[in-house]
C-alpha cells in the first residue's frame, strides 16, 4: 500500500473516531472552560474539527512562517460539525494532491525568514496534522468526562461504553 493510500485509510478511521467525540459535545457548553488557561469546549472542539484540513492548507506551500492561529468558538454543534465535514475533505484532497513524491519533498517552518524546522513533508504530516489532531481528541474526551457526558469509546471501550 502506498503511503498516501495508508493516510488517507488512517483520516478516515480517525474521522470516524473524532466524529463520535465532537456529536457527543454539549451545545448549552460551548463557553465552558476546565480552567482559565483553557480553551473552552467551543474553542476546542471547532479547533479539532479543523485541524486536519487546516493543517493540510498550511502544508500545502514548501515553506511558511510560524502562524498566529485565533482561537475562535463555536456558535453551535452544527458549526462544529459543518466545519468538520469540510475540513475532512480538504486533508483528503491535499493528500491524493501531494502523492507519493509530494509527501517526500522537502517541508519548511521559518520564524521571521530563518529555517526554525525541515523536514520531509510525511513528517508533518504524521506530526502536525495527525498527531496533533488526536491530541486535541484526547482533550475533549477529558472536557466530556468533566462535564459528566458519556466518553464514546475510541481505541476501545470507554468506561461509559462496552
Amino acid at each position: 500500500m502506498k503511503m498516501t493510500e495508508t493516510l488517507i485509510a488512517e483520516l478516515k478511521q480517525e474521522a470516524e473516531l473524532t466524529r463520535r467525540v465532537l456529536e457527543r459535545i454539549p451545545a448549552d457548553k460551548l463557553s465552558w472552560k476546565p480552567h482559565t488557561k483553557s480553551m473552552s469546549v467551543g474553542q476546542l472542539a471547532l479547533h479539532t474539527a479543523g485541524v486536519p484540513g487546516g493543517l493540510a492548507e498550511f502544508l500545502d506551500e514548501p515553506s511558511r512562517e510560524v502562524p498566529v492561529v485565533p482561537l475562535l468558538e463555536a456558535a453551535s454543534l452544527n458549526e462544529i460539525l459543518t466545519a468538520f465535514d469540510r475540513y475532512m475533505l480538504v486533508a483528503e484532497n491535499k493528500l491524493l494532491e501531494w502523492g507519493e513524491t509530494g509527501l517526500t519533498d522537502t517541508w519548511k517552518l521559518t520564524r521571521d525568514g530563518i529555517t526554525i524546522l525541515e523536514a520531509p513533508r510525511i513528517g508533518m504530516v504524521r506530526t502536525l496534522m495527525l498527531n496533533h489532531w488526536y491530541h486535541h481528541r484526547g482533550q475533549l474526551t477529558v472536557y466530556l468526562r468533566l462535564l459528566e457526558v458519556p466518553v464514546p469509546s475510541i481505541y476501545g471501550p470507554s468506561a461509559d461504553e462496552s
